[in-house]
Formats: C-alpha cells, structure tokens, sequence
C-alpha cells in the first residue's frame, strides 16, 4: 500500500514539473535569432555625438579594429591604414582640423580611417580604396554600436583643407590619404532612429522615375 502511494505522489510530482516546464517554454521570451539580430543592429544604429567619460578597453578597441579589417576590398589589396587617438591633446588637434569634428575633443576615442596609396591598383582602379575603406567605416560603426558604444561617421576626404589640416596633425605620408575620422564612446544621449527606407528609392531590373 505505501509503496502504491509513494508511486502516486512521485507521478504526480513529474507531472507538476513537466506542467511547469511547459509554462516556462510558453512564457519566456524568446532570444532574437543571429540573422534577426544582425538585422536589427543595422536599423537601429544612430550618429551619437555625445559621449561619457569613460575609456573604452583595450579589447573592445582591438575587436572594432578587427571588425574594420573584415571589410569586403577590392582584389583582397586591403588598402587602409588605422590610426587610433585616445591622447587628449591629439584628440583636440583633431577636431581642430575638422570644422564638423568639435565632438572628437569630448570622445575617448577616435579611429581616423585611411587609405594607404601604396596599396592600392593603377589606372582607373587606383580609387577603388574609398570604397574599401567606406566600408571598413560602416563595420567599424555596426561593431560599435553592438557593443553599447555611440558613435559618428565625419567625413575628411575628398575636402582638400580637412585632408591638408589632419595629415598635419597625424604626420601622415603623402601616400596615406585621411577618409573619415570615426569618433567614439559610452553614449551621453540616445538619438531618435532613423526611419529611411523608401521604395522611391527602388527599381527593379531597370531605372524607374
């Protein structure tokens, strides 16, 4: 009779369990899918301009390099050159040179994207390191904000005076050409998002006006 019972209780007790785990699967939320969340970094990612003070690690600095270096580049040339400010006064010298980049003199960081000349193909494929190095830009900017960061996209190149004023202040060779100067770190604001699709900006096999 006690061995009955005790078969009943410990029945009835899986059945709870198995209850219970059901409710949890139906209640939990669920995590966002890898491709989903790719997704989302990309529509949500805005230009932060406002930052805290606060350093960024040696790590993550070193992952948003990476994530710059795995850039699609014509020919595999991998034609950019990074150069990382974190010194204050650099840091200042550099917005000085940029009439749109006062925000660098408040930043922890900023990566100042290049092309390096030296690298790149001739004839008419000797400009194909813009693109490169635009989207070595673009990652740098997604890998940022995946990480929590807030960050900005300025533009140098092909202005001849922001090009002249920063190569000054990096010492840069004639044969590294300054392209953008991301500026980045822990976000002081949150900025609206963005929505900026519009199918007047589609067509499908052939130009549509």
């Amino acid at each position: 009779m006690k061995t009955r019972i005790l078969i009943l209780a410990l029945a009835a007790a899986l059945v709870y369990l198995a209850i219970q785990l059901m409710l949890l699967k139906t209640t939990e939320p669920k995590a966002a899918e890898p491709s989903e969340a790719v997704y989302t970094n990309i529509l949500t990612r805005v230009s932060v301009r406002k930052y805290q003070d606060k350093k960024i690690d040696e790590d993550t600095l070193e992952k948003l390099l990476r994530a710059g270096m795995a850039a699609p580049t014509a020919g595999n040339r991998q034609p950019w050159h990074f150069v990382v400010c974190t010194d204050k006064e650099v840091l200042a010298h550099v917005a000085a040179a940029n009439p749109n980049g006062g925000m660098v003199a408040q930043a922890p960081l900023a990566i100042v994207v290049c092309g390096d000349k030296s690298k790149t193909f001739e004839g008419e494929a000797a400009e194909m390191w813009v693109q490169d190095c635009s989207a070595a830009t673009e990652n740098i900017l997604l890998a940022a904000h995946g990480f929590g960061l807030g960050a900005v996209w300025t533009g140098v190149y092909p202005i001849k005076e922001r090009m002249s004023k920063l190569s000054e202040v990096l010492e840069l060779p004639e044969t590294i050409i300054p392209l953008s100067v991301i500026v980045i770190g822990y976000p002081d604001e949150m900025p609206a998002v963005k929505q900026k699709f519009s199918e007047d900006n589609v067509s499908y096999d052939f130009y549509e006006n």
